[in-house]
């Protein structure tokens, strides 16, 4: 379920860096990821998620879950 009208879902491989986190996304791209909470649970796991695209390669995320089957 998305959180707002203008959120979308991005599916990938969630990884941290030295300065937070990446999603790297199933289509190659990596976008850095603005979370109001730490996806510890869901690191390096895929999963999807859910926010607003706020410049080419950066989400503000309102949502982190697992993908399924992950």
């Amino acid at each position: 379920m998305k959180e707002s009208a203008n959120d979308s879902e991005y599916a990938g491989l969630l990884v941290r860096d030295g300065t937070g986190f990446v999603l790297q996304s199933d289509d190659g791209r990596r976008y850095r990821l603005e979370l109001l909470r730490t996806p510890i649970d869901e690191v390096e796991k895929r999963v999807i998620v859910t926010g607003l695209l706020i410049g080419d390669d950066q989400i503000e995320a309102e949502g982190v879950r697992l993908a399924d089957g992950s």
